[in-house]
């Protein structure tokens, strides 16, 4: 069972969740806050108006370099995206493992 009440996610958390909420009808989206994809991972570039288009019930995977900033602002996140699951990436851009799969 995956914890959408969790403040932040690590990468194998995320991959693991982003697998099986997908197979259950679930979009998952990994959001770029700082304009600096992750190499070897789809992401979509912070952009209100377009993460609000999307279904209710999408979850959104923050992250910055370190993550700090994005669980910083989740408060944020979560008052602009009502209908949406936010999540902050733990360790963020830096600590991504390119070559991890799950």
């Amino acid at each position: 069972m995956i914890d959408l009440s969790r403040d932040e996610w690590t990468q194998e958390e995320f991959l693991r969740a982003k697998k099986e909420l997908e197979t259950q009808g679930r979009q998952v989206l990994l959001v770029d806050t700082i304009a600096r994809p992750i190499e070897g991972a789809e992401t979509v570039l912070y952009n209100p108006f377009e993460l609000k288009a999307h279904a209710e019930g999408t979850v959104l995977v923050f992250y910055c370099d370190t993550g700090k900033e994005t669980r910083e602002r989740l408060p944020e996140f979560r008052k602009k995206f009502p209908d949406k699951i936010c999540i902050s990436l733990r360790g963020g851009r830096g600590y991504w493992r390119k070559l991890f799969r799950i």
